[in-house]
């Protein structure tokens, strides 16, 4: 399977569930909503960021010179795209589903509007976590390189 499909997958399926928690939560607690709606959001945003953050040490573990690694923008790209897309259309045929509250959306608004939030959703937490995975391991590679020896100047 393709990096990219296991990103889109994974993170597709945690929007679903998330929003059907949401849903849920939102028929029994309405008045909890907005904190409801902020920890979906950092759930979502922490796994992206965590999961970018490993991908990026372990470039930069198997690739130390920062012009030969992989190229993750693309990687995560594809992934945020597919997952937006596919969780927002599983996400509109799961509102007839009787139980669930989704928030009654078009299929046109699902797949445009609330699919390209959920696109910036992952893609830029992820970009983030990326350069933060390979500045930590840039970092501790410079910390563990012994340090050059220094000429001692002669005395005369």
């Amino acid at each position: 399977m393709n990096a990219w499909v296991l990103r889109a997958v994974g993170l597709g399926a945690l929007t679903v569930v998330l929003e059907t928690l949401l849903g849920v939560g939102m028929r029994y607690w309405p008045t909890a909503g907005v904190w409801m709606r902020i920890l979906a959001l950092i759930v979502l945003v922490g796994a992206v960021v965590m999961w970018g953050l490993l991908d990026g040490r372990a470039d930069r573990r198997a690739n130390p010179d920062p012009e030969h690694g992989t190229d993750l923008t693309m990687r995560w790209l594809k992934a945020a795209l597919a997952a937006g897309v596919g969780s927002q259309l599983v996400a509109w045929i799961l509102d007839f589903v009787p139980g669930f509250d989704l928030g009654d959306q078009g299929l046109v608004f699902n797949v445009t509007s609330a699919a390209a939030f959920i696109v910036l959703l992952i893609f830029i937490p992820s970009m983030l976590g990326v350069v933060l995975g390979r500045w930590l391991v840039g970092r501790e590679g410079t910390k563990s390189a012994p340090a050059a020896p220094t000429q001692e100047p002669v005395s005369a």
